[in-house]
C-alpha cells in the first residue's frame, strides 16, 4: 500500500495544499512532501491526525477500493417521482447520487410548472436545456435559458427553476453537494 499517495489523493480531495494541511497538523510542509513522495512513513499518532483532518477514518483509508464499482447507469437503474400540483417530474439519473458529490437528474417541465424554491447553500448547479426554455431566479435577478444554452450558478442565495416555455420543457440539471 502506498499510504503517501492516498494521502495526496484525499488531500486534493479536501482542497487542501500541502502547506494548509501542514498547518492542520502542527507538521511542516516539507514534512508533508516527504511523505506524499513515500520517503518518510507517518508514526501511528501522526497517521491518525492527517486522516481526522482529511475526513476519513483508519478503516476507510485501508480499505481497498471496489473493483466493481458500477458505470454505466440503465433506464431500469433510475428513479422518477411525478408532482402533478408544481407540474414536473424528475427522474435521479443515478441511484443513490444524493450521496455522491454529484446529482445528476433529467427534468420535465409541463407548461407553467416549476421546481421548489431552494434555501441558500454552498452547491453549485449546472443545466443544460434539452428542450424549450427555463427560467432561472437566483435572489431577485432572473435569467433565461433555451434549448441548447446552460446555466451554471453558485446557489448562495434563494434559486429555483421554472418552465418559461408555452409547452414542454426538458433539461438536465447537475448539482454539487453543499460542504460546510
Amino acid at each position: 500500500m502506498h499510504i503517501g499517495s492516498k494521502i495526496k489523493s484525499l488531500r486534493l480531495k479536501k482542497g487542501l495544499t500541502q502547506e494548509e494541511l501542514g498547518e492542520r497538523t502542527d507538521l511542516t510542509k516539507g514534512y508533508i512532501s516527504q511523505l506524499e513522495r513515500e520517503l518518510t512513513s507517518p508514526s501511528i499518532e501522526t497517521l491518525f491526525s492527517l486522516l481526522e483532518v482529511l475526513g476519513t477514518t483508519p478503516k476507510e483509508f485501508f480499505d481497498e477500493p471496489k473493483k466493481n464499482m458500477k458505470v454505466v447507469y440503465s433506464p431500469a437503474d433510475q428513479t422518477t417521482y411525478v408532482n402533478d400540483e408544481l407540474k414536473y417530474s424528475i427522474r435521479w439519473l443515478v441511484p443513490r447520487s444524493n450521496e455522491n458529490e454529484m446529482e445528476p437528474v433529467h427534468i420535465t417541465f409541463s407548461k407553467h410548472g416549476e421546481f421548489k424554491q431552494f434555501e441558500p447553500s454552498l452547491a453549485e448547479t449546472f443545466i443544460y436545456v434539452l428542450s424549450g426554455k427555463v427560467e432561472i431566479e437566483l435572489g431577485k435577478r432572473t435569467y433565461t435559458a433555451s434549448i441548447g444554452e446552460s446555466a451554471y450558478y453558485e446557489a448562495s442565495d434563494h434559486h429555483r427553476v421554472s418552465n418559461a416555455n408555452e409547452g414542454p420543457t426538458e433539461l438536465l440539471l447537475v448539482a454539487t453537494e453543499s460542504y460546510l
